[in-house]
């Protein structure tokens, strides 16, 4: 009963604040509500705090005794949604799908992948050495396993 409450709650509050998107969202055993947020522009502690109240003030603690938790998607955490991968165009992407590992600059995303670019040294055609290439791959959502933002330091 509690989760579909929050649930309504927290539905209202991401039409209210529509450049947020809910990431993951859990009621675990105590009645502790996790709520995981991402945005087109980012998350503000502001956005978290408005979220939160949007929930908490809406929930009688008489009722029902709750703790409650509203964040942002870190930085390190994977990418999981399509409208996360919109936001990190032009950023390094570390991939992990089932035939290994890309890295690259996210290009570009459609309704079913990713475009990756990146550039690697190859044997030359002709002779000893190598060159440097551009490269370029499609991944379909479906085949990825994990996809995290590669942060600069």
């Amino acid at each position: 009963m509690l989760k579909g409450k929050v649930e309504s709650l927290l539905n209202k509050a991401l039409e209210e604040y529509s450049s947020l998107f809910l990431v993951d969202f859990t009621v675990g055993g105590d009645n502790n509500i996790k709520v995981v947020l991402d945005g087109d522009e980012g998350v503000s502690l502001q956005d978290c705090m408005n979220v939160s109240r949007a929930i908490e003030h809406n929930l009688d603690r008489e009722e029902e005794d709750f703790s409650l938790e509203v964040t942002s998607a870190g930085a390190t955490s994977s990418l999981m949604l399509p409208r996360q991968y919109k936001k990190n165009i032009g950023r390094k992407l570390k991939v992990r799908t089932s035939s290994g590992e890309l890295e690259g600059t996210l290009v570009e995303t459609s309704t079913n992948g990713i475009t990756l670019e990146w550039k690697a040294r190859e044997p030359k055609p002709v002779g000893k050495g190598k060159i440097t290439v551009q490269k370029k791959q499609e991944i379909a959502f479906s085949d990825i396993q994990e996809a995290k933002v590669k942060l600069k330091f």
